[in-house]
């Protein structure tokens, strides 16, 4: 008999820091295009994965000398290398035992799907579902007022993955809403997108999953896609670097996520004549050297969503992972819009 238990040790020793289960009733009320009983509508449980990001992925951001490990490890390569090893051989044990194992890809879609659909009363491709919602259903956690998932193990130091199966296994209690996250605002302030609102200006989405309620900031995705893929001069020496004049406040954009995603890619990836003043001939040489090495490129450090959340979780003891000595032991180095070192202009 393939058990919860069973399921979530294979998946821990398949090198899973979490696992948790979820009945697939908890979808319910899902937007159409991000409901898994659409990939698999026989699927009865969702089983969540999670591997903890190093704390020391974000210290070379820190000291503001070393910025790739966040991309590798915080991100790209976490989500496409070394989470689909547990996933896939998570999803294989299943299927050894006669259920059925969908192993959902890991990444984020960067735009909304557009497909028509291929049979009446179902959405089109692709159906995208937010996983980190799922790992919520999964009992793992909740969801920070910035947006990021939080355990209880790690805070918001993970990223996450999901199997559906036809297995109806015993799903995990849903984590008490506010009982990681206590709203401290610590992820606001420090933010260099300016993206997430105070809880006073009441900008938020709910969710309901059986008799709980998770609410969280309605985030700026269009700041925070500029702000992550290195366009704010607040967050980005590269920019600084490569457009000294550019005057990009990012405080005062209206964008969406796909008109920011569309100028930082372009951008990022975009070559030009070699110059005395730029003789690289990249437009951005960090991002177009992280975008052609690694296919993807993350700037920003998480300085609000995920540094100042964690610093502010650990001090106050509502997550299990501790350390000899604080995170941040000297102030934090600053940049202005207009890239000046030192300076914060508000």
């Amino acid at each position: 008999m393939l058990t919860s238990e069973a399921v979530k040790d294979f998946a821990k020793a398949a090198g899973a820091d979490l696992c948790g289960i979820g009945n697939v009733e908890r979808f319910e009320g899902a937007p159409e295009q991000m409901d898994p009983r659409y990939i698999f509508p026989d699927a009865r449980s969702a089983v969540v994965i999670g591997r903890r990001i190093p704390r020391g992925v974000y210290r070379g951001i820190e000291e503001g000398t070393h910025w790739s490990n966040y991309t590798f490890y915080g991100y790209n390569r976490l989500n496409t290398l070394f989470m689909p090893k547990a996933q896939y051989e998570t999803a294989c044990f299943i299927e050894d035992h006669g259920f059925e194992a969908v192993p959902v890809y890991p990444g984020v879609p960067e735009s909304q799907p557009t497909g028509q659909p291929l049979r009446p009363g179902q959405p089109g491709p692709e159906v995208y579902p937010q996983v980190r919602i799922a790992a919520v259903a999964a009992g793992l956690g909740e969801m920070g007022w910035s947006k990021v998932f939080l355990s209880k193990q790690f805070g918001p130091r993970q990223r996450l993955c999901m199997i559906l199966t036809d297995a109806e296994l015993e799903p995990d209690p849903l984590v008490e809403p506010q009982s990681i996250c206590n709203l401290c605002m610590s992820c606001v302030d420090e933010c260099l997108g300016h993206c997430i609102p105070h809880i006073r200006e009441n900008k938020f989405v709910e969710i309901q999953i059986e008799d709980k309620t998770y609410r969280w900031a309605d985030v700026d995705m269009g700041k925070c896609c500029l702000t992550h893929h290195g366009m704010n001069k607040e967050a980005s020496p590269f920019l600084a670097k490569d457009f000294p004049g550019m005057r990009l406040n990012v405080r005062e954009q209206h964008m969406s996520e796909e008109e920011a995603y569309k100028l930082t890619h372009t951008v990022g990836s975009a070559t030009w004549r070699k110059t005395p003043e730029f003789p690289t001939g990249h437009a951005l040489d960090y991002a177009y050297t992280m975008l052609h090495g690694v296919g993807y490129y993350a700037v920003c450090g998480a300085s609000g969503c995920i540094r100042a959340c964690m610093m502010n979780l650990e001090k106050a003891g509502r997550i299990e992972a501790a350390y000899h000595n604080p995170f941040r032991k000297r102030p934090m180095w600053t940049l202005s819009y207009e890239g000046e070192p030192g300076v914060t202009k508000t």
